[in-house]
Parts: C-alpha cells; structure tokens; sequence
C-alpha cells in the first residue's frame, strides 16, 4: 500500500534557509512558486525573456536568465515541457550545479527515459501535482492542497526525502497528502492515464454522438448531452471527494442500470487487451520514440489529427451550442 504523508511528516526548517530556483513558469511553475513564497521560502525564477519573464516580474519575483539562476540556487525546480527540457538542462542548467544541489521534476518522463543526464553529486527528486497549475495555487489560497506524487531518484546528501517532503508542505500538498512513489511510477500512471482519459472524453464521446446523430437525434441536443452541459464536472467532482461507486447515487436508478449493464460491454476484455498494450508501448519506450520522432517531424501527425478533430461535425455542433448558451469556444 502507497505511503502518504501529511503536514505533521513535513519540516519547513530542512529548506528554509536555501534559494529555490523555478525554473519554466508555466501554470505550473507559477502557482509552485508563489505557494512556496507565501510558505516563508526564498524563490527566483529562471525563465526566458518571454511573456512568462513578464509575469514573473509583476508578481514581484527576482528573474533571471535561466543559466544565473540555476547557478545561484541551491534548488532547482525544472518545470519545463518534456520536450524540451533536455537541452535546456544540458546547456544551461547542469554547468552550473553544485555539490548537494537539488534538482527537482514535476515529470517521471525525461528521468524514466533516460533522456536527461545529471551528475552524482546532486540530489534528484519527484515532487508530480495530480492537479492542473491553476488549481494547485487555488486551493493553496483557499487553506487547502493539492495531492502530489513524491519520490528519490538519488540520494548524494542522505537528506532528499526530508527535503522533497519540506517542498512538499510548501506547495500545499501534505494538506491534502503526499504520497510515496517513483519517477518510474508517474511516467506509467500518468502517461497511461492521459492517453485513456483522451480516448473516453473525446473519442468515446465522438462515436457516441455519431449514432445519436445517426438516430435522428440533433446534433446540438447530443453535444449537450455528452458534454456541454458541464454534468460530468460535477460528477467527477462527487467521484474524486468520495468515490468513483459513490457518484452512481448521484443518477437516476434507470441511469444506474444502463451503465451497469451496458458499461461492461463497452469495457470488454478486448479495451483491456487495448489498454495492456499501450502501456507496454509507454514500458519499452515505443510511445517515447515515438513521440520524439514526431517532434522532429515537425509534428506533422500531430497537426493534422488536430484539424482532423476541429473539422468533425461535433466541434461544428459545439459552436451552435456555445453560442446558445452564450460561451465562447477556446479553440488552438
């Protein structure tokens, strides 16, 4: 069973007196940042001089160039895109490192693959939010937190797990629990779980609203039934507070009885031959390679799916229904 630590495992004092880097101020690096600042820590950011080095600045950060930053810092939080986070590091970030420096990941991916090297002298952690950027600063606000995945990678200084646990408590997530995994783990779960969170809210529901469609029902009714309407917000919101079972009571029993008896069918031994096997693609690296090639391309398969989906009639009943209701589409 998973080992989770709260606010009482936790000791702020163990990085207290240490400069933190965030390095990539996305919506992740923002809100970790300004979590660990209201937290009593003493953070720069490294970023580009891009929109991110502007909004850094107004929310009153010291930022520097990436290169300075890593260099000055004691802890570095390398919250970049996995795509490019291996040549940042090499060039600007590991020159830098010193003996006993703490590199910090938000993602299992570059570490599981081997795509990012980094020396023996240093400590590696996984601190992995299970909580979209916004939200992780969010619920900080609100006196709550956001449940991450931790981890030791390596050990140089025999104090990485007090430290990941220290950061742990300054982003807010032994509010709400942090629990003891493994850049390996994340990797598995969290690729396995996008790719089949993919599949269920979009193509699922694209077949879906085919037959409706098909069946004569309008196109405008079906989008608003399948997603539109914002029910399932609110039925995971139910299913993450007090179980995915829980949320059945939440249906109709007319509606309990479809899915139970019809959901299994759908959830065949055959969609788990599916699932077994996209997860040996993400285990032996196939869907890694993959992807790599794919950013050499040019991402030429991943620019046309996306006018592909864009171009399907349910964006088109989208729009309709937006617009009905007064929403406006946010499309790439």
């Amino acid at each position: 069973m998973a080992k989770i630590y709260k606010d009482e495992d936790a000791n702020l004092e163990v990085v207290k007196n240490r400069l933190i880097a965030v390095v990539g101020y996305g919506n992740q690096g923002r809100s970790q940042a300004l979590n660990m600042r209201d937290s009593g820590l003493k953070v720069i950011v490294g970023s580009i001089k891009d929109i991110s080095w502007q909004q850094a600045k107004e929310d009153g950060f010291e930022v520097m160039d990436i290169s300075e930053a890593a260099e000055k810092a004691q802890i570095i939080f390398v919250l970049l895109p996995d795509e490019v986070a291996p040549e940042i590091f090499e060039r600007e970030i590991y020159p830098g490192l010193k003996e006993k420096d703490v590199l910090v990941f938000a993602s299992g991916y570059n570490i599981y693959y081997g795509y990012l090297k980094f020396p023996e002298f240093v400590d590696l952690v996984l601190l992995a939010p299970r909580m979209i950027g916004s939200a992780v600063r969010d619920l900080y606000v609100q006196g709550k937190g956001s449940p991450s995945l931790i981890g030791v990678g390596q050990d140089f200084s025999k104090r990485a797990k007090d430290t990941v646990l220290a950061l742990a408590k300054a982003i807010g997530s032994t509010r709400a629990g942090a629990i003891e995994s493994s850049f390996e783990e994340e990797t598995k779960t969290d690729l396995l779980g996008e790719q089949i969170r993919g599949a269920c809210l979009i193509f699922m529901r694209r077949l879906a609203f085919e037959v409706m469609v098909e069946a004569g029902c309008s196109p405008e009714v079906a989008v608003l039934e399948l997603y539109a309407s914002g029910e399932d917000a609110e039925t995971f919101k139910i299913a993450a507070e007090k179980g995915i079972w829980a949320q059945l009571k939440l249906h109709s029993p007319t509606s309990q009885y479809g899915q139970l008896t019809r959901g299994p069918k759908i959830a065949s031994s055959r969609i788990k031959k599916i699932f077994q096997d996209m997860m040996k693609d993400i285990e032996s690296g196939n869907f890694s390679r993959e992807w790599t090639l794919e950013q050499k391309s040019g991402k030429i398969v991943l620019n046309r799916l996306w006018s592909l989906g864009l171009n399907h009639p349910m964006i088109e009943a989208e729009r309709k229904v937006f617009e009905l209701l007064g929403r406006k589409p946010n499309e790439r």
